[in-house]
């Protein structure tokens, strides 16, 4: 029992993390702009392809690892910029309807193109050598890429934490979040944040694909997987907030992994029942948007 215990925190908190690594991007730009990007498991996707296109199925090291994930976040936060200047700067004054269906097209795309270049078939990216090896905690074998999922999961969100409270950057991005007009009197150059938060938001898709492509068979599908539970934690977490997100991505992996283990016949239950419990008991999610963050 105790080894089992342990199995679900640990394999619990690896599916959280990486929950949390797809859904800082997206309820980063929610929480700057307002616009709810349906495309952000589409540029997941790419990141993870770009990774598989660099570094192949084998990664010769941890750094080679890491280097090619850091690639693949700069690739598509590049690809963010044009998606800013095309799609959705003209988004910013119009209906959020419009914005849902913009984006749920751009993800169509994105697949399309996917599916062009990398065709439909699945492939299959193992970790690097240094995490690929088991060690034992409390009497079950937990994998070492597991582990490295979690540490990066809890370094991303100290940095979001740090950059959106502590540096001049991320007042700058609440304050434009708070009110644009007022932002734009005082001098900030409100455009230039608005593309600077949807670059940083389609980086952390990349990064996140480059990070988690050995978790998964890649397709031009393998965004969709990972989106249903990063949109799942922003509601419960309150959109637009990297801290209710973060706690809401820990609950719904570990509640994923008990269900997965105590309760198979019942495959995916208990996340929905812990869905509906947090819309009726805090239908604006842990944190509340209170203006920006």
């Amino acid at each position: 029992m105790t080894s089992q215990a342990v199995f679900v925190l640990f394999n619990g908190l690896a599916s959280g993390m990486a929950f949390f690594l797809v859904a800082a991007g997206l309820t980063w730009v929610f929480g700057i702009l307002k616009i709810l990007n349906l495309a952000h498991g589409a540029f997941f996707m790419l990141g993870a392809y770009i990774s598989y296109t660099i570094g192949g199925a084998w990664p010769g090291s941890i750094w080679i690892y890491l280097g090619v994930a850091v690639i693949a976040a700069a690739a598509v936060g590049a690809l963010g910029f044009l998606t800013d200047q095309i799609v959705l700067k003209r988004l910013r004054d119009v209906d959020y309807h419009y914005a849902l269906i913009a984006t749920f097209g751009l993800m169509l795309f994105c697949e399309g193109i996917a599916k062009l270049i990398w065709g439909a078939d699945y492939y299959a990216v193992m970790p690097p050598p240094e995490l690929d090896w088991p060690v034992q905690i409390g009497g079950t074998y937990i994998s070492v890429y597991t582990l490295f999922v979690i540490a990066t999961g809890l370094v991303v969100f100290a940095v979001l934490e740090l950059i959106m409270n502590r540096t001049w950057a991320g007042k700058i991005m609440r304050a434009v979040s708070n009110d644009p007009w007022m932002a734009g009197t005082v001098g900030i150059n409100v455009p230039m944040v608005l593309m600077a938060a949807v670059m940083a938001s389609f980086a952390l898709a990349g990064f996140a694909g480059g990070i988690l492509v050995p978790n998964q068979a890649l397709s031009p599908h393998v965004g969709a997987s990972f989106i249903l539970y990063a949109f799942m934690a922003v509601v419960i977490g309150g959109l637009g907030s990297i801290r209710g997100t973060f706690i809401a991505c820990i609950l719904l992996g570990i509640v994923e992994s008990a269900n997965a283990t105590f309760m198979a016949q019942y495959g995916g239950i208990a996340i929905f029942i812990m869905l509906a419990v947090f819309l009726i008991w805090k239908p604006n999610g842990l944190f509340p948007a209170q203006g920006g963050h």
